[in-house]
């Protein structure tokens, strides 16, 4: 039953070892969902918020550069899509089975460049393309008008959300030509946040917010992610801050009593003993 988690590292599986690994998971979450008292308790909002968290885990080991890690995580997500399929069949709404076709079914009409006879040459495209069969889909269910923002998840993390925002508005066309426009727009916003401040005015939080989203919107001119540039600023941070501590720790002084000015000496330190490295 013991299985070293990636035995065949060096030559791929064959399309019968996969299918049958797949069946094992879906016979393991059977044999789960009648035994184990934990599991059996389990329902679609009670593995929310751990799905949430091993999803956060897959970021952080594909952050890493850890392969292995980034394996593990897969498959502890993968069990979670097990899971609520199963979930789905008990209740007689979907199983594994709807749930596989659902998805290539989505993904043969999506992409109408491969299974049909659209051209779609470049990524951008693709990701119009995509957009638009995506809002196609959602106007043809009730006959009713859907929004190209309805797909954005209410409970994304707000960055998150606005990147995605300006990704579902720029595949209908609404987007800035280049980024000069939208420099120059962040020069606006941060005007008029200026402005606001001065005035102190109840209006710098609004303002606050609309700088952000267009510097947001800059990244993406870029080619920047922009929750991946300030992950890698927090990292940065983080290592030259403990870097810090150590130093000061080494040269038996207290940091909580320590001036601003004296600090900012071991910060240059540090900055220097780290360089890039900590990226």
């Amino acid at each position: 039953m013991d299985r070293p988690p990636f035995a065949t590292a060096q030559g791929a599986h064959t399309r019968e070892e996969k299918l049958a690994a797949f069946g094992r998971l879906l016979d393991i979450m059977d044999d789960l969902r009648e035994g184990c008292p934990w599991d059996m308790k389990q329902d679609f909002e009670s593995l929310r918020h751990l799905t949430i968290e091993e999803t956060y885990e897959l970021g952080e080991a594909i952050l890493e550069g850890n392969l292995d890690e980034i394996g593990k995580e897969v498959g502890d997500l993968m069990l979670h899509m097990v899971f609520y399929s199963k979930l789905g069949s008990e209740q007689g709404a979907f199983d594994a089975c709807d749930v596989l076709h659902g998805i290539c079914d989505k993904l043969v009409t999506r992409h109408p460049h491969i299974y049909g006879d659209v051209e779609a040459a470049t990524e951008e495209a693709v990701k119009a393309n995509w957009e638009k069969i995506k809002l196609k889909e959602k106007g043809s269910g009730d006959g009713g008008h859907k929004s190209v923002l309805e797909g954005v998840p209410k409970g994304l993390p707000s960055l998150v959300k606005a990147q995605r925002i300006q990704e579902k508005v720029r595949g209908v066309g609404f987007d800035w030509d280049h980024a000069g426009q939208v420099w120059e727009k962040v020069q606006e916003e941060l005007g008029e946040l200026q402005a606001e401040i001065e005035a102190k005015s109840d209006r710098v939080a609004d303002e606050f917010g609309d700088v952000l989203f267009s510097l947001i919107n800059y990244a993406r001119f870029l080619d920047v992610n922009p929750d991946e540039a300030l992950e890698r600023t927090n990292r940065r941070f983080k290592a030259r801050f403990q870097e810090m501590e150590r130093r000061i720790d080494a040269a038996g002084l207290d940091l909580g009593d320590m001036p601003l000015k004296e600090m900012d000496v071991h910060w240059d330190a540090a900055k220097a003993a780290l360089g890039q490295s900590e990226t």
